[in-house]
């Protein structure tokens, strides 16, 4: 079983004054060559934004990128004419293809919103830039993997153009379960949003890192409550 592990507190820092961002993956000044991706999943940024403010009209191509809010509301617009609201418990996920341009603001003029940025790389190049959003109940998570991204078209997540899956679940304090990979040859890669876990023998705090090939299924143990993303992606 490979395995690599990258502490919270390891992570980039750019502090814009108006952004706090904190890098998983070598992003923007941040750069590290041992810190590059894991597999297809180039980027995890961690972003506090304040009120009023965001990223302005900035174009992307053949990348997908998540957005899930935790804390508040982003306003996203973009050149398919989408404008949306997306809150904590929605997922947005872009297909950028052959090319889009898009903004997204924290929705709020006087709460900060803290989401995470993540960018897939696609498998397949220049095709039409898509957009999905939708909503997924807390509910449905606890103690258990609830799936939010999905390349199967007809699952109930958000369609995305790689082999990927993105789930999350919310443990209660002495629970346990299992993650199970969804395609043989893949990677996970764990990010805990909040909560002390112990995955596969690592133990594990708030937004560390944890990924691994793993050859079954990965046993997940909260010591209190807990709240993780896992991030199932090939690995080539």
């Amino acid at each position: 079983m490979t395995q690599i592990l990258h502490k919270a507190a390891s992570r980039g820092l750019a502090d814009h004054g108006w952004l706090l961002s904190r890098h998983t993956f070598s992003f923007a000044n941040y750069h590290d060559p041992e810190r590059m991706g894991f597999g297809l999943l180039r980027v995890i940024n961690d972003d506090i934004v304040q009120p009023g403010v965001g990223f302005d009209a900035h174009p992307h191509q053949n990348m997908e990128i998540i957005s899930i809010p935790l804390v508040g509301a982003l306003r996203h617009q973009d050149s398919m004419g989408n404008k949306h609201v997306i809150m904590a418990g929605d997922v947005q996920v872009m297909s950028a293809g052959a090319g889009l341009v898009h903004s997204e603001y924290n929705a709020s003029s006087s709460e900060e919103v803290n989401f995470l940025q993540i960018w897939i790389k696609p498998k397949e190049q220049d095709i039409p830039p898509r957009y999905g959003q939708q909503r997924f109940e807390r509910s449905e998570r606890r103690n258990r993997f609830q799936t939010l991204v999905s390349p199967e078209k007809e699952a109930a997540a958000i369609w995305i153009n790689q082999d990927a899956w993105l789930s999350m679940a919310s443990l209660e304090a002495g629970a346990s379960l299992h993650y199970s990979p969804h395609q043989q040859g893949t990677g996970q890669y764990f990010f805990v949003i909040s909560g002390q876990l112990t995955i596969a023998g690592q133990a594990l705090e708030p937004r560390d890192g944890f990924g691994l090939v793993a050859d079954g299924d990965v046993p997940i143990h909260a010591a209190g409550a807990a709240e993780v993303l896992c991030i199932e992606v090939a690995m080539k």
